[in-house]
């Protein structure tokens, strides 16, 4: 009974603990957690160190300009370095959205993977994240109807699968400011064909500068996805149609790329309860799990779903989950949009995902995987016009890592 007993209130054992029992408690403060998130993982034949991905985040800090059309504005520069080093605890990360070519570009301030300059500034970064232990894959990007006829001064025109333009909302422009969404021009089919190789050409050029893979964006509506989806596919040739014919333009890209990198380093993203870009469609409950199965065959680094409800639900069909993707495809799934810690562990427990990206958390916590693993408290939000506005390393880089409070010593503790 002594042993379970309190001492009482003002005894010199309530006032001034033995030191093992406050050894005893900073061991177990000192103590990781046994979060799966934090157990290592292979993709592509690299072991990851723990679970935890950062999200693709179009984030525009390339160098701006007075004039859109400066090349400057597209180089990858030495913050965007800062940036993706101080995340490279992570097990995987995934670069924002790069246009692979200026028909795929539309979007002020964010990076290319096109010329040699461009590509000279993802090496840097690419070093930067290596010597930081980390693996990142390229993120490549053909934005379709959702770019403006000004970032195309050449053209005037924006492309897509169908002549179908976004049904609301607007785009951004080449000068900064909004515009209605415009009318795409069908693609012809030599129009596709050249998309294609402009694809397996950027993956060229990310592998010679060390990426260790990349991921195909065929989300939130954009060109892939538009091509793939029946509210903005209404081809009657080989490309539109069937649901095989739908997902033609996906599984061409992947083959193309897969004679650049293995397959196993070839990742691709999925959003099929996303009405982002003005996207949704009535079918999605059938179409996606038959994109899992039309490219399951290939063996390819994962699946990205986007299968989180917190980017805007379309509400066509019934929602499109992570267990119903991996009835159709073996390979690494990743989860994504809105998880927190417990949802992302419960998730990858479960079995129906491996992985768990997070965008918004990341953000203001550089150290995400840290604060996870040692249960350290998060950073607020990030404030919305840091996202993705040109305000340099504001809301960007100077996000500082968590750092513990000062131990007491025996004598302060005596005091207190």
């Amino acid at each position: 009974r002594f042993l379970t007993q309190q001492p009482p209130e003002n005894s010199l054992l309530s006032q001034n603990p033995p030191r093992h029992n406050r050894t005893k408690k900073k061991a177990m403060a000192d103590k990781k957690s046994n979060l799966q998130l934090m157990s290592e993982f292979s993709v592509g034949g690299q072991k990851l160190k723990n679970r935890v991905v950062l999200a693709p985040l179009t984030r525009a800090r390339c160098t701006p300009t007075k004039d859109p059309y400066d090349k400057i504005n597209k180089i990858p520069n030495d913050i965007m370095g800062d940036y993706y080093e101080q995340r490279a605890s992570g097990g995987l990360i995934i670069t924002e959205a790069t246009a692979i070519s200026a028909a795929g570009c539309g979007w002020l301030n964010a990076p290319w993977a096109v010329t040699e300059e461009q590509m000279a500034g993802w090496k840097k970064i690419v070093d930067r994240v290596h010597k930081a232990n980390g693996i990142i894959y390229l993120q490549l990007w053909h934005m379709g109807r959702q770019s403006h006829s000004s970032f195309h001064p050449d053209t005037k025109e924006i492309l897509s699968a169908s002549a179908i333009a976004v049904g609301s909302g607007q785009a951004s422009t080449a000068f900064g400011t909004k515009a209605d969404y415009e009318k795409p021009r069908a693609m012809t089919l030599e129009e596709i064909k050249q998309t294609v190789q402009d694809y397996k050409a950027c993956a060229a050029r990310a592998k010679a500068v060390g990426f260790d893979g990349v991921e195909i964006h065929s989300a939130n509506g954009y060109l892939i996805d538009q091509f793939m989806q029946a509210c903005s596919n209404k081809r009657t040739d080989k490309y539109g149609g069937s649901m095989e014919n739908r997902v033609r333009l996906l599984v061409e890209v992947i083959e193309a790329i897969a004679e650049v990198y293995p397959a196993n380093r070839i990742g691709f993203r999925l959003s099929p309860n996303g009405a982002y870009g003005g996207m949704g469609s009535e079918d999605n409950a059938e179409l996606f799990p038959f994109v899992a199965k039309a490219v399951e065959k290939y063996g390819l680094a994962y699946l990205h779903l986007m299968d989180g409800l917190g980017f805007g639900f379309h509400g066509k069909c019934k929602v499109v989950t992570a267990m119903d993707m991996r009835r159709h495809f073996s390979g690494p799934i990743i989860a994504n949009v809105g998880l927190t810690k417990e949802m992302a562990e419960g998730m990858v427990r479960s079995g129906a995902v491996d992985l768990a990206a997070f965008g918004r958390l990341y953000i203001s916590n550089p150290d995400l995987p840290e604060r996870f693993e040692n249960g350290w408290p998060l950073a607020e939000s990030a404030p919305y016009e840091t996202w993705w506005r040109p305000t340099g390393a504001k809301g960007y880089t100077d996000w500082p890592k968590y750092k513990k409070p000062a131990e007491k010593t025996d004598k302060e503790e005596a005091k207190a």
